[in-house]
């Protein structure tokens, strides 16, 4: 490949000898300065030549009376045909291959000589008028010469010095030693000034070639990397209409270039927007920057080629000419289709789910935030909705979770087909959804569209064959009314929303400020409750739970107290949903465990204890262990500790089935509590293997009260649990109407407080050795 750099031959040499000229030895190099230099002093000469005939004009006119022209005559007509052979030997401007074959250097030194010769002829003895005289046309000539022979510096040198030296000598001839001295100071400094103005003119000389070589190396460049690379230059007159448009460029747009040439940059990107004036932000972007004339970079302007969107980069810088005058812009573009396309793809991955293609959390709050900004300056209001999805993780856990995931997909298509264009739904994580509204002004549109959520949800969902039936509970907090910040809506929108699954699901609740003062008081009950162990605020107390036909003791249900100094008595339905959350319920179920346990170890050995377990203890994998724990340390028999579950959480957690067989293979007993109550039927009975059923005390209330429905739904349950050797124990049994009503039923086992009221540990190991008559006489 051909070297793009200069040989060693052809650098410009810098030093003095080069820079005046004087030297030869540098082969191309110095042919090319010389070449500029002729064309600099093709200018000069005219003048340089015209100078020297005027002055030696002037010199014999003043002398010819005092000489006469026998002297003159010769001496004229050497200054006239010196400067017609400089004039014919230049005439072609074909610069010298060496400094003593240039007409300008061998002109220059014969002029000197010239001069030199009526400075040493015409003073003297001639007056001191007639020597200042041609002393000052000397000097006047080598000022001259500094400008005017600046372009041949041999010919500078060859004139300067030497009518330099031959003034200082006709000074010294004449006995002016000062002014000699002066004449030889002024001699030295027009030549030191000389070489000065040479160095400059040959320096700028050289600059202009190194700058067009590098413009010729650059636009070489350039063409290979329009040619092979995947860029292109492209150029405007100063009107923003393309000119010199390059192949690729032509290509790109799928045009002629001479349909092209002419045409306004513009109206070539914005395409059919042009006119209607629906022209994207980035070519007003660059319309702007054309018309300040500033220079721009890496400029993303979409366009479209052939009905195809495509994303170029443009750069660019204006261009003017040597007065100042903008005459177009240069630059170069890429096409960043895939790249910008790429980045579209990793945008929406960072701000939409990748499952349902709501938008995800992180959206949603700018969302949010935009909205409440927009809020702020157009005085309306905007409300945040949080959707909460239930029995969702039932039917994940049940029917995997290429079903869940499906589902989601669905509830995400019926929450958005629900919504206007400019409403936005995303989906924050898990089974949680959110709805922002912008303008919220219309309070029954937020009414309308949380009843139309809640309906939507609790249809039926096909997915996979298999009809899902869940709901959806909606929480909704409006700004400014309920915070002007992304953070305060989004809180107070998930206590309304917790105040809605504590009123049943599948509600709509607003947000109201109490619900706050409640937060915070659940607050500080978690607090309180994180230390309530260390301090000994826990206790448990024990009910009676007897034989229906008999009234002698079968057991005690264990109840968990708290008793907090500043708090009061804390009611377990307020704290046990508080732990669970905090996840503090498996520290205080081990506590629960160990203590209830301790306390049946000193009980008669027919009499059982029964613990109620809460889904969060369930769900811990440790729980077996915990359970073994505590019955080795309390040296209590497995089968006289009974865990209580209710109905409801095998309803809503299908996945404890093979928790309740670990815990069954240890020897405990199973008691399946508030049956009747779920959405559940009879048939839980036969899938549990429970010890016993206890009914729970609506039921109990509606039989005594002859509530045919009440009577028939015990009967079911006293014979399906005799049928499968399972006991039954009726719940709340506070008159003796309930008590005998139940033993009638069938009921083996009756709770409540006409039976005994909790006690403590000392009460109920005390009340465990009672006999059956006195306790039956003390309900009497």
């Amino acid at each position: 490949m051909t070297s793009l750099r200069p040989s060693p031959s052809e650098r410009i040499n810098p030093s003095w000898s080069y820079t005046l000229g004087l030297s030869a030895g540098h082969g191309d190099a110095y042919a090319a300065l010389a070449a500029s230099r002729a064309a600099a002093m093709q200018v000069r000469r005219p003048f340089w030549l015209l100078v020297q005939l005027g002055a030696a004009a002037a010199v014999a006119s003043f002398r010819a009376e005092a000489l006469g022209w026998t002297i003159l005559a010769p001496w004229l007509a050497a200054i006239v045909g010196i400067v017609a052979l400089v004039a014919l030997g230049t005439r072609r401007n074909r610069p010298a291959t060496a400094p003593w074959r240039d007409p300008d250097v061998l002109g220059g030194l014969a002029l000197g000589i010239c001069w030199a010769v009526a400075m040493a002829l015409f003073t003297g003895s001639s007056g001191s008028l007639a020597s200042i005289t041609l002393l000052a046309t000397g000097g006047a000539l080598m000022a001259g010469a500094i400008t005017l022979m600046a372009p041949s510096p041999g010919g500078g040198l060859g004139f300067i010095p030497v009518v330099g030296a031959a003034s200082t000598s006709a000074m010294i001839a004449i006995g002016w030693t000062g002014l000699a001295i002066v004449c030889g100071l002024f001699a030295i400094a027009m030549t030191a000034s000389f070489i000065a103005t040479t160095r400059m003119l040959i320096d700028r000389i050289t600059a202009e070639q190194a700058l067009g070589g590098k413009e010729d190396v650059i636009s070489l460049l350039l063409r290979e990397f329009e040619d092979s690379g995947a860029d292109w230059l492209w150029r405007t007159d100063a009107n923003k209409c393309l000119v010199d448009v390059s192949p690729r460029l032509a290509r790109l747009f799928g045009r002629p270039r001479s349909a092209l040439e002419g045409q306004a940059l513009l109206a070539l990107l914005a395409g059919d927007g042009w006119d209607s004036g629906d022209i994207a932000p980035g070519i007003r972007t660059l319309a702007d920057k054309l018309r300040l004339r500033e220079s721009f970079r890496d400029l993303i302007v979409p366009i479209s080629v052939g009905g195809d969107p495509r994303w170029w980069s443009l750069s660019a810088a204006p261009r003017r000419d040597e007065r100042g005058t903008l005459v177009g812009f240069w630059g170069v573009g890429t096409d960043v289709t895939e790249r910008h396309r790429s980045a579209e793809r990793i945008d929406r991955m960072a701000r939409y789910d990748a499952l349902t293609g709501l938008a995800n959390r992180a959206h949603v709050i700018e969302a949010l935030g935009r909205a409440l900004r927009d809020g702020h300056h157009e005085g309306h209001r905007s409300t945040l909705m949080l959707i909460d999805l239930d029995r969702f993780k039932q039917i994940n856990d049940t029917l995997g979770h290429p079903v869940g995931d499906k589902l989601l997909v669905e509830v995400a298509r019926r929450l958005t087909a629900l919504l206007r264009p400019e409403e936005r739904c995303g989906r924050l994580g898990g089974d949680e959804f959110a709805v922002v509204i912008g303008d919220a002004s219309d309070r029954d549109r937020v009414d309308r569209l949380a009843k139309a959520i809640v309906e939507g949800l609790s249809a039926p969902f096909e997915i996979d064959d298999h009809v899902l039936h869940i709901g959806g509970s909606v929480g909704s907090a409006t700004a400014p009314r309920d915070g002007r910040a992304v953070e305060m809506l989004l809180r107070n929108a998930d206590l309304a929303l917790y105040r809605a699954k504590d009123d049943g699901r599948g509600v709509h609740r607003r947000y109201e400020p109490q619900l706050h003062a409640e937060a915070e008081k659940r607050r500080c009950i978690e607090v309180a409750l994180r230390d309530a162990l260390e301090r000994g605020e826990l206790r448990l107390v024990y009910q009676p739970i007897v034989e229906a036909a008999q009234g002698s003791l079968a057991g005690f249900e264990a109840f968990l107290r708290w008793n907090h100094p500043e708090l009061g008595n804390v009611s377990p339905d307020i704290f046990i949903p508080i732990a669970e959350e905090a996840r503090l319920i498996g520290r205080i179920g081990d506590w629960v465990m160990h203590s209830a346990c301790r306390d049946a170890a000193t009980w008669p050995e027919h009499v059982r204890v029964s613990v109620n377990m809460a889904p969060a203890q369930l769900r811990d994998p440790q729980l077996p262990a915990t359970i073994v724990s505590a019955l080795s340390h309390s040296g209590l028999t497995p089968n006289r500790l009974e865990l209580e579950i209710a109905e409801e959480v095998f309803v809503h957690d299908g996945g404890i089935t093979d928790v309740v067989d670990r815990l069954l293979a240890i020897g405990v007993r199973i008691a399946l509590d508030d049956f009747g109550t779920g959405r559940s039927s009879l048939g839980y009975l036969r899938k549990g293997r429970f010890s016993t059923v206890k009914i729970d005390r609506s039921f109990v209330r509606g039989a005594t009260g002859n509530a045919a429905e009440s009577i028939a739904i015990v009967r079911s349950i006293v014979a399906m649990a005799d049928s499968l050797g399972m006991a039954t124990i009726a719940e709340g049994a506070e008159t003796r109407g309930e008590y005998e009503r139940m033993r009638a039923l069938g009921c083996r086992l009756v709770q409540g407080w006409l039976v005994g009221q909790p006690v403590d540990p000392r009460a109920a190991a005390e009340l465990a050795r009672v006999a059956p008559e006195e306790r039956i006489a003390r309900m009497h």
